[in-house]
């Protein structure tokens, strides 16, 4: 067992008021017998949620089910947030040092973590690739509640990160007919790039088996009820913070007996509950990104230092950036 003896400097993200971020200074003990010491390498924003802390629309009932699983301070201000981390391991047993690993942890240049908190990054996934864990993860989730099979007619309204990965994984179901609908045209070549079909709202094929709904607007949402055929499942991923929604439950929605089903990565899926830990089905989802062609989600690069600078443009909803890549090459840390 190798540990640190020294004082780290670690620099980390904070969301201190309603538009406001700031990088804060802390000091790091050396790691307990049971923790590695791991420096961040690469890092992604979650524009969904991340979006709605930056703008102060997380509600209070939600405060205790939306703490991410290491995050510091408390809602709704200064929080240090996030779940999207990949680093190299610097402390710990022998065999691991140098080894890279996925950790559900906050934006943060260095930190310690127990061991049974990370998950190795496999031989041929790249570091960078491998931040799309905590999406997968949800998106694998999604795809257990929904329960899509060969030959269906699938539809993912909604082209962020997690309806793409939805997209994805059902694109490999022999025989399925998957359509990625979105209203902004650009999404069509990295949904050609993932190997399903594009359709703006208007050209959307209809009768639908399985429509997942993930674009986080209302008017998304009716378009995934329009889509569905009789008896069909609409899986409603979006997370809408403290706004509501109007569900249009009139017309023909009762008579064709659709079934609206929500789905949340908190829990694994009924389905796989009785077998599956939170730990295996994260370990799955890092495995699944072994496919080079889900690069095309991930946007160039932000030095971590200039995120306060660099939020508000990249969480804009107008900004058309998927999964917003964090380096921290150049972020720095001291030892005294």
């Amino acid at each position: 067992m190798t540990t640190s003896q020294t004082h780290d400097l670690a620099r980390a993200l904070w969301y201190t008021a309603c538009g406001q971020a700031e990088i804060r200074q802390e000091t790091l003990e050396s790691p307990a017998a049971d923790e590695l010491r791991v420096r961040a390498v690469f890092g992604a924003l979650s524009r969904g949620t991340e979006s709605l802390i930056f703008s102060d629309r997380v509600p209070p009932q939600e405060f205790d089910r939306m703490r991410a699983p290491f995050m510091g301070g408390a809602f709704p201000f200064p929080v240090k947030y996030g779940y999207a981390t990949v680093g190299r391991i610097q402390a710990g047993p022998e065999a691991l040092l140098g080894r890279m690993v996925f950790t559900l942890y906050p934006h943060q240049t260095l930190f310690n973590i127990k061991a049974a908190s990370v998950v190795l990054v496999p031989e041929g996934i790249p570091p960078a690739r491998a931040v799309l864990a905590a999406n997968m993860e949800t998106a694998l989730n999604a795809v257990w509640n929904a329960a899509p099979g060969p030959a269906d007619r699938i539809a993912i309204v909604g082209g962020g990160v997690v309806g793409l990965l939805v997209a994805f994984l059902c694109g490999q179901l022999p025989g399925a007919q998957v359509t990625l609908v979105d209203i902004n045209p650009a999404r069509a070549a990295i949904a050609q790039a993932l190997g399903v079909a594009f359709a703006t709202p208007d050209q959307a094929p209809h009768e639908c088996d399985i429509v997942v709904h993930a674009s986080g607007a209302a008017a998304g949402l009716d378009t995934a009820i329009a889509l569905a055929g009789d008896e069909a499942t609409i899986l409603e991923l979006s997370w809408y913070g403290a706004g509501k929604v109007a569900v249009p439950l009139g017309g023909a929605f009762h008579s064709r007996e659709l079934r609206l089903i929500s789905s949340q990565v908190g829990h694994v899926a009924r389905s796989h509950r009785p077998r599956w830990t939170h730990a295996r089905r994260l370990s799955a989802a890092i495995g699944l990104l072994a496919d080079p062609r889900l690069d095309a989600l991930l946007a160039p690069a932000v030095a971590f230092n200039d995120l306060p600078a660099r939020l508000p443009a990249i969480l804009n909803s107008s900004s058309g950036i998927l999964c917003q890549l964090i380096d921290y090459s150049f972020a720095g840390a001291s030892t005294y």
